[in-house]
This record gives C-alpha cells, structure tokens and sequence, in this order.
C-alpha cells in the first residue's frame, strides 16, 4: 500500500513521455508530408534535352534562360517553365553553339547567372541532414524538461499547500478595524496579538500563551476574517489552509503535509497558523466517521504530535476554525493545544449596524438610509448574510441605473436574503390572490392580538422564493430566551393562515402546509427539548442517535409507549392552537374581511399601513416599553 503512490507517479511519468513521443512522430509525419509535397510540385517541371533546347531558341519559342550552376531555368512565351542540365566544363553560350544555335538567337535570349556562394552551397547541402537532427535534439530537450517537472511534483506531493499573507501585502491585510462586532472575541485574542509583539513580557513573569486558538461559531460570523485580522494586528505571516487539503487517498500524505506546514512556520516565527473547517481531520477517532479513513486519523495525530513539539518561545500560535465543535477529538481540546475557545455569536442590533456601516464605506448612499431600522429587520443574520444585503442592495440600484443606494434598496436586498427574490412571472389568478390575502392576513390578525408574539412589521402576497405571499415578524429587541407563553403565541400564530382558509372559504390549500410543518417542529421540541409540556413535564425527551459506520443508530432511550405519547402531546398542542387561531379570527371577521380586501389591492402592507388598518378596526398597534420589552396599549 505505501508503495503505490510511487508506482502511480511512474505510470503518470510513462504516460506523459508516451504521449511526447506520440506528438513527437505526428510531427516528424507532418514534415516529410510537406517536404514530399515539394518534392512532387518539383517533380512536375518538365526535363527538356538539350537537343530540344536547341530547337525551340532556334524556333524563338524561349524568352529567358536562367543558369545556376549545371541547371537550367526555361521560361517560353507561354510563361511555362522548363528545366534542363548543360555541361559542366564549358559556358552555356559555348554549349549551345556547338549544338548549332546561331549567336543571332542568342541575342534574342534573356541569360541570368545565378552563382551560388559558399555560405549558400553548404547551406542546401547540409540542411536536409542537419535540420532532423536539431529537431530531434530540441525535442529530446523539451521532452527531459518535461518528464523533470514531472519528477519534482511527485517529490512535492507531500508538501504543504498553504498559502501564506505577509504582513507587507497591504492589498490583503486585514486589521481590527476591518471586523465589526465581536468585541468580546477580540478582547480574547488582543493577547495573541500582544504575545506575538512582544513575548518577553510573558515568559519574564512565566506566563505560558496558548498554542492554539479554537474560534466557533456559525456559518458567516466572521472567524476566518477575524484569524487574518490577528495576523494583521500582530503584523507577522499568515499560514492558511483548508482541513480539507490534507488528507490524500494516499495514507502518509497528510501526515508530511503536516510536518511540512509547521517546519514552513517555525522557519517563518513569528506566524499564525490557520486551519479552517477542521473539523474535517479533527472528528472523534475510533468513531467511524469518514468511511474508518486511517489517513484521515493519521494526520491527526501528526497535528497533536506537532502542536506538543514545540516551546513557548517559538512565537508560533496555530488557530482554527470549526462550526461543528461538538464532533471534535478530545486530544484537540485539551490544554496545551486548543485551550483557548473563542466564541462568535450572531451580530446583536447593534453589531448588525456597525457591520453595515463598515460594508457600505465604499457604497454611495442616499440621504434616506437609516441602518438602525435595517438592523431592526434583520435578526438572526450573520456578518455574511449582512454583506450580502447590502451587495444585494447596490445591486438593485444599479439595476435601475441610479447612483446613489436608497433605503427602498436595503429593505428589499434583506427580503432577497431571507426570503429569495421576487417571482415577477409567478402572477396569481383572482381567486389564489384572494385566498393568500385572508392567507396572510390571518397570520398577521393573530399576531396582533396575541400579547406575546411578536409584531407584525409587513404582510405580502409578492411572491418570493417557494412562497406566494409572507408575513414579517420581528421583535422590538433581540432575545436569548423564549418562554413557554412565547412558544404558544407562535404556534398560535403559525395556525391563524390555516384558520383563516378553512373559517372563510371552508377549505384549506397547501398553502399551509409550511405552517404545519413549522408548528409541528416548534411543538415536537417544546415537548422534548424544552420540556414545556404540561402533561409530560420537565424531561428530556430528544431521541439522540450517534453516527456510526452503519449510520444514524438511536439510543434506545425512549420506549413506544412514552413516544405515543410524546405524538399525542405534540398533535394536542397543534389542536389548542388551531382552536385558538379560529377564534380569534371569528372575534375579528371584520377587521380580517377588510385588512384582506385592502392587502388584496394594493399587495403589500408595511408596518406603519398595517397598524392604521388596525386601528381602523378598532384594534391597538404594539409598541414597545422600557422594562418590560412591549405590551398592548
């Protein structure tokens, strides 16, 4: 097995010098086509005898004669030529009159001598034999250079292939100032920055800097910009690569791609390491993750081995990013080599607006754009998803050939993100666009009159995405937790569309079917994950399963009976809800038939038009109160 990359590189070599010598004959094919070509239009003059040569400068049929050396060029009035050979001893005009040709017809004749030089006569005498040869030296040549490369990319199969960011590339340098948010994340790593300034100061007072530096956190929260901005802080060389790019199908390969990447390092101390999405080679051993991949574990340890190998005062600090910790090796994680865990968290109201901000530096904006209420809009984005708004934004504007980027622009590119874009061709017959109308205005009725879920700040029957029509809800500030009266209020909610279907048109289209979904799964992990439920209790009931090389496999620790009822809990749940749902909609027929006749004409509502209607309908518009978040006025 560990012989096989050899035998691979030398089948690769063989096929690569098969496939020159190939090119090599075509070549030499294609030559002997076209010289055999010459040949043959050479073939086609016409000898002519002496004798007749005679004959026609007798007859004044010739009108030049050109000589190089013992050859003849005949040109006649006919403009076609012949060739012909004279005697070697004696000059063309002695030639002809001896063979009996006046010197009057020779006056008439045009005779041009053409004396071959020495330089020349060599020349064509030479180049037929010499020509192949350098051809076939010069191909020789490039063909070692060739099979030589070769060589030396099997040789650097096992090296690293990191790329590396040095701290005088200004065009890729990043800093703190380059990262919005994340201040506690920061705070963690200014004394990585710090150490790799100035690392007397620590090892004076015995202090030992962790060697490695674990960032978790979602997708698009920042980690990899984040690693470079370390970097660019500390002002030292950049070491990146993906976990991914270790492990080979060949075992061993990963392991010198390690050992080379740290040599590379240490030559370069002080540096950083980055390893991003390592989990890939870091899952737990022995877990058959990966198909049983011994590569994969072998480049593992050789990273454990390499993280203990060496001192504190190398200045070389190795971070690596993951969102998927959880399945992490416990030998990463233990102190003296991913001891340090920093944390990225989804940008609160105030990071998203200072993300904005830092994102539209080199976007012209209008005079109406208010980031606060882009922040406000957007809860649960990532820095990524932050960046594709207002990308999306300056998209739309110069979409309609206009300079500046509007705040109409930003509230439509954070729909794009969370929804999709607007399906313009989609267009609703009367009777789809009444029933999305009641659809959306049943969700957002409820939503209004329950206390605890959240504002209504826009309801739609645009299409977008997979959906005909949405209601945005979003909260007047960010929350960490939810209570149990929050969770009723929005599977309330997730029915009120389902309610109003069946109350108004007695019937119901898959238009609901999402909604079920949704509610279903809130309520399923209101019962097992939270436990919220009033019949079951406070118990865990989630159905953990582990991977294995067989694939999922539960537990087993939740009987049939307990799961029976865990079904009827969660189907009971649904039903409350539902009843609910159906009598807030009955209380409220009117206001429903006339919000969804005005959503129906202009078909689209925001916040502002919203809570008018409601007030129309003799209904009160949430607001939001210092202590207590929000309340019905």
């Amino acid at each position: 097995m560990v012989k096989k990359p050899k035998l691979d590189n030398k089948l690769a070599i063989l096929r690569q010098f098969s496939s020159q010598i190939v090119l090599a004959v075509l070549v030499i094919v294609i030559l002997i086509a076209v010289y055999g070509a010459y040949q043959e239009e050479a073939k086609k003059t016409e000898a002519l005898p002496l004798s007749d040569l005679v004959r026609k400068i007798s007859a004044g049929e010739v009108v030049s004669i050109t000589v190089s050396g013992s050859n003849l060029d005949i040109v006649d009035k006919d403009t076609k030529h012949y060739s012909a050979k004279k005697e070697a001893e004696s000059s063309l005009s002695q030639t002809l009159i001896n063979y009996g040709v006046k010197p009057e017809a020779l006056d008439k004749l045009s005779l041009k001598i053409q004396s071959d030089t020495g330089s020349s006569f060599w020349l064509m005498t030479f180049l037929p034999i010499v020509a192949p040869i350098i051809f076939i030296l010069i191909f020789f040549w490039y063909l070692s250079r060739q099979v030589k490369g070769a060589g030396v990319q099997a040789l650097s199969f096992g090296q690293s292939k990191a790329r590396i960011i040095y701290p005088d590339d200004s065009g890729q340098k990043v800093t703190f100032a380059d990262v919005a948010g994340v201040k506690e994340a920061k705070e963690e790593l200014t004394e990585i920055v710090d150490f790799l300034r100035n690392p007397k100061k620590f090892l004076e007072i015995g202090a030992r800097i962790p060697k490695g530096v674990l960032l978790m956190g979602a997708p698009g929260t920042g980690k990899t910009l984040l690693a470079r901005a370390v970097a660019g802080e500390a002002k030292v060389p950049f070491l990146y690569l993906s976990g991914s790019e270790f492990v080979e199908m060949f075992v061993g390969v990963g392991a010198s791609r390690v050992r080379d990447l740290f040599n590379l390092a240490k030559n370069a101390a002080p540096a950083i390491i980055f390893i991003d999405e390592i989990d890939a080679i870091g899952r737990h051993r022995g877990s058959g993750m990966g198909g049983g991949n011994d590569e994969r574990e072998q480049t593992l340890n050789q990273i454990l081995v390499e993280m203990d190998g060496f001192e504190p005062n190398e200045k070389l600090i190795v971070m690596a990013a993951t969102n998927r910790p959880d399945v992490l090796d416990p030998a990463l994680l233990r102190p003296g080599r991913f001891d340090r865990r920093v944390v990225l968290d989804s940008p609160d109201l105030k990071d998203r607006e200072a993300i904005m901000t830092l994102h539209a530096k080199k976007k012209p904006l209008g005079p109406d754009v208010n980031f606060r209420v882009i922040a406000e809009r957007t809860p649960g984005f990532s820095g990524a998803d932050l960046a594709n708004a207002m990308n999306e934004g300056a998209i739309l504007a110069a979409r309609e050939s206009r300079k500046e980027i509007s705040q109409y622009d930003l509230i439509r590119s954070v729909e794009k993100v969370m929804l999709g874009p607007e399906r313009k061709s989609h267009i609703l017959s009367a009777k789809e666009k009444r029933i999305t109308a009641y659809h959306e205005i049943g969700h957002a009725l409820t939503a209004s009159v329950l206390e605890y879920a959240d504002p209504v700040h826009k309801v739609s029957i645009v299409s977008r995405g997979h959906a005909a029509g949405y209601t945005l809800k979003l909260p007047f500030e960010d929350r960490k937790l939810q209570t149990r009266k929050e969770f009723i209020d929005d599977l309330v909610v997730s029915m009120g569309g389902y309610a109003a279907e069946q109350l108004v048109f007695n019937d119901v289209t898959t238009g609901a079917s999402n909604d079920i979904q949704v509610a279903t799964a809130l309520a399923r992990a209101m019962v097992t994950k939270y436990g919220m439920s009033e019949k079951l209790g406070p118990v865990a009931l989630d159905n953990q399963t582990k991977m294995t090389m067989l694939g999922p496999l539960s537990d087993g620790g939740i009987s049939e009976s307990m799961s029976a009822q865990i079904d009827a809990e969660v189907s009971n749940l649904i039903k409350v809800a539902s009843a609910e749902a159906t009598k807030i909609i009955i209380d409220h027929r009117q206001a429903l038939d006339q919000m969804s006749a005005e959503l129906f004409r202009v078909e689209t509502l925001e916040r502002e038009e919203f809570d008018k209607l409601l007030v129309l309908n003799g209904l009160k518009p949430k607001v939001q109160k210092e202590d207590e978040g929000w309340k019905i006025l």
